[in-house]
């Protein structure tokens, strides 16, 4: 049977898992709430897009009523939709501003979360490595389960933010495709309506990243107690 020593990670290893214990904790609370500010503000965009899409499918396109450029369009804006969210067409303009801020803050959350999703999923390699020689040590024997858990979830929470950058970025792709400028769209009003079509599908992607961000914030979230236990007793091993 191995000795006490040898059961016992040394001081040192001690002091560089208390350390990483400690300070991946507090950055896991914060990560376990942003996602969920960014879940709903891209329901906010989502519902943005839903409401114009709507209006869209059952408007009858009318005309340039108003030779003043800054005239609001009657049949392309949808009720209630610019006081929420300022989006608002006008007459002989082009995209309105915020539907382009819309689309570039969601190109910056899209990268955000891929560059977030890939430096953890790089860190839970080296953490999955350091855990795996804590197995020699039997002090810490029955919270291995408990470390590894974190390390899955925090894994799986990185595949989930490398999706929602897939999903963000497809979605801006069916963007794209429409022309906001209010004379297109009342060309494709009388013909073919293929702009509330992108909208529906461009807010359902919307809608699934939105979700994934929430579980990802819970995936995170449900580690608290897991780190606080863990390093619990590290500190434990230390006082001894």
């Amino acid at each position: 049977m191995p000795d006490d020593e040898a059961q016992t990670p040394p001081g040192s290893l001690l002091q560089m898992i208390d350390n990483l214990a400690k300070f991946h904790r507090e950055h896991e609370k914060y990560y376990s709430q942003a996602p969920l500010r960014q879940a709903a503000e891209l329901q906010a965009r989502s519902r943005a897009l839903k409401s114009l899409a709507d209006r869209w499918s059952d408007v009858e396109a009318g005309e340039q009523v108003s030779a003043i450029g800054f005239a609001g369009t009657e049949d392309l804006n949808a009720p209630g939709l610019v006081a929420e969210s300022g989006i608002l067409f006008m007459e002989g303009e082009g995209e309105p501003a915020e539907l382009g801020r819309l689309k570039r803050e969601v190109g910056v959350l899209a990268e955000e979360t891929e560059q977030g999703g890939a430096w953890l999923s790089q860190a839970m390699e080296q953490a999955w490595e350091i855990a795996g020689n804590l197995v020699a040590y039997s002090a810490l024997a029955d919270l291995l389960g408990e470390r590894h858990r974190i390390i899955a979830n925090d894994w799986q929470s990185a595949s989930l933010q490398a999706l929602v950058a897939r999903l963000l970025r497809r979605a801006l792709d069916l963007l794209a495709r429409i022309d906001f400028s209010p004379a297109a769209l009342r060309a494709d009003l009388r013909g073919e309506r293929a702009a509330p079509a992108y909208l529906y599908s461009a807010s359902e992607l919307f809608d699934r990243a939105s979700d994934l961000l929430a579980e990802s914030a819970t995936l995170v979230h449900e580690n608290e107690r897991r780190w606080r236990m863990f390093r619990a007793r590290i500190r434990e091993l230390q006082a001894e």
